[in-house]
Formats: C-alpha cells, structure tokens, sequence
C-alpha cells in the first residue's frame, strides 16, 4: 500500500526538482483515469476533495474508492488531500476518513466567503497543524486571499470563495508576512496568492506579469528556500480543449489559463503542488459533448465516460510530464504516518526559516 502525506511527497519533489499536480475529483471515473495516467508514467499522485465533492459523494464512497485505487495501483504514492478546509471540523473529519493532508484556508472565515484578518488565519492554521501532526498528516496554509488582479474580486468554486472586492494588498502574499505565518504555524505547505482564481475565466487576455505576478513566488521563495509553496486555480484551460467543448454545442466564452511555462516557471522557484480542477473538467464534458452530438441515439452511460475517462487520462499524463513528477513514483519510500508523527514531535519537521541563500534557478 502506498498512502502517502503531503510532506513526504513535497519534501521528495523539492529534492529532486520536480512539481506535483494535484487533481480534484468527485466520481469513481476520475479517479481510475488519474491513476491510470501516473502508473503508465511512474508518477506519485496527489488526488484532492473540496467539501462540495465530500458533499456530492458523501466521505464513505470516497474514502472507499481511495482505498481502492490505493490497492489497485500499490507501485504509486497517492496522496489524499482536503481542499479547502474552511474549519477545524472539516479538516478533523477528514482526517477521520483517511485523508493523509488537509489544507486549511485561513484565508477565509468559517463560512467560506468573508475574508478574514491575519491573527485568524495564524490561530486556526496553527491549531489545524497541532491536530494534524500529532497522527502524521500534513497540512497546507493559505496566505492572501485568491482573486482576480484584473477586476478585484474573488471566484465561487464549490460555493468557496472571497465574496465582493478586495484590495490589491490583500490578492497579493506578502513575502514577509509568509515568513512570520509559516514560523508561527507550522505548516508543511504554502498557498499563496498572486493573481489566479478559480474557474475557468481566470483572465481576459494571455496573462503577464501584471495580472498574474510570478514574481511574488520568487519573492517569497527567497525568503522560505525551504517551504513548500503551492499554486491554486492553475488549470490552463487549453486552447484545444476550448475549441472541443465548443465544437459540439458549447458556448464557453473565450478565456484564458495560467499558461503552463509559468507554472514551470513556479517550479523552478519553489512550487511544489499545483492545483488544477478545470482542465480536468473541460477535458471530460468535451468528451461527453461529442458522444452526444456524434451519437444522438446513445443511451448508455459508459459510452460517455469511458471517452472522458481516456480524454482525462491524457491531460493528466501531460501534466506529469511537463511538470518533472514522470519517473519519481519508483524512487519513493512511502513512510507511514506513525513515523511522520514521531518526526513532527521530534522537531526533525520544523520550519527550516532563516536559510536564505540563494535558490537554484
């Protein structure tokens, strides 16, 4: 079995230079597609559920289908993330089903929607990290609230979500204040904030540095060269998979993603997870569209998904190639979380805070 936490897999990635996509799921066909792609690349996976797929599953079926997809593929790390915590009991109850890292989104108050000041974010944070690392979990923080930098406002994704307009400072992490908050929780990973959003309508034109400010992950990587940080809303929501979805009955306006040399870009400065939820689903619903198009009289379920399913399997397996995770999965010694909590008590997993030579680029 290969149940792996979020630190152990982070710590491998950054020791070898590589990034790890983390894909949202909701549904028995995601999952298959997703691990079909790592093992055909020998990738470690990071599979994660926001409370709206908890929700829409319920925890028994996904915990189940964790398990599953653990003993059907035993060769690959898997790692199962909570995204988006908005509260200790969401992130303890996950936890309870097997989670092996949760993310705690401080950012946010309880409800999910109204930003909430600094001194919040550190005590929820903190008190998320004693729980979690007392069993071996991880735990990611977020730090800046995400949104848009373009019209100042954040994006509702599985009804979480900044809600009304927020400051400029407030869509930026401060580089300086990441380093007090990862000192004063803990945490073993970073969101920050830096101009993406949820969604698929994430900018209006290719993006640069103006809209979506990559020079923020420099900043901040210079000052914690050994934390962990991670990118949210960073589907690129290709060209191709547009066209597609359009092609047969879709009406999605134009839009554009975060470009994936930028994301390779973040790698190289200390990005270790990389959320992507959209491409995911553009790439399944184009697939269900032209079924439904190309075969009018076709009423079985599997028909449509099983295109999904391979068009899934495809993007995932480009995504682990473009961002160096193909070929680690072999090179991995899953740790159990028993050993992950005797190292967190033993202090050997503090924050290594004040190392600030300069980064390899």
């Amino acid at each position: 079995m290969a149940r792996i936490s979020l630190r152990q897999l982070l710590d491998h990635a950054a020791e070898r230079g590589y990034g790890v996509p983390a894909f949202n799921i909701n549904n028995m066909e995601q999952g298959l597609a997703i691990m079909e792609a790592a093992a055909a690349v020998d990738a470690p996976v990071i599979i994660q559920a926001s409370r709206g797929a908890r929700s829409y599953a319920s925890d028994i079926m996904l915990s189940k289908m964790m398990d599953a997809l653990e003993e059907m593929h035993p060769q690959i790390p898997l790692c199962l993330h909570q995204d988006h915590g908005n509260e200790e009991a969401t992130c303890a109850t996950a936890l309870q089903y097997g989670f092996t890292s949760v993310m705690m989104d401080g950012s946010l108050k309880a409800d999910a929607r109204t930003a909430a000041d600094y001194d919040y974010n550190v005590d929820v944070t903190r008190r998320v990290v004693e729980m979690a690392h007392w069993i071996g979990a991880s735990v990611e923080g977020e730090l800046g609230v995400l949104g848009s930098l373009e019209h100042g406002a954040g994006e509702q994704e599985d009804g979480h979500g900044v809600e009304g307009d927020v400051s400029h400072d407030q869509l930026l992490t401060d580089p300086d204040q990441a380093v007090d908050f990862v000192r004063a929780t803990k945490v073993d990973a970073l969101a920050i904030a830096m101009g993406t959003s949820h969604g698929a309508y994430k900018f209006s034109r290719k993006p640069d540095g103006n809209i979506l400010a990559m020079r923020v992950v420099e900043e901040i990587h210079h000052r914690l060269p050994n934390t962990h940080l991670v990118m949210h809303g960073s589907s690129s929501v290709p060209q191709p998979l547009q066209d597609a979805f359009n092609r047969f009955g879709g009406e999605m306006p134009q839009t554009w993603g975060v470009p994936v040399e930028e994301i390779v870009r973040g790698i190289r400065y200390g990005v270790r997870k990389v959320n992507i939820d959209t491409d995911c689903r553009l790439a399944m619903t184009a697939a269900f569209r032209k079924v439904a198009v190309q075969t009018k009289n076709e009423f079985d379920p599997r028909k449509f998904l099983k295109p999904a399913m391979d068009a899934l399997r495809d993007l995932c397996r480009e995504r682990f190639e473009q961002f160096g995770t193909a070929g680690n999965a072999a090179r991995i010694k899953v740790m159990p979380l028993s050993e992950m909590a005797k190292r967190y008590r033993s202090g050997a997993l503090d924050p290594r805070i004040g190392d600030t030579a300069a980064a390899a680029e």
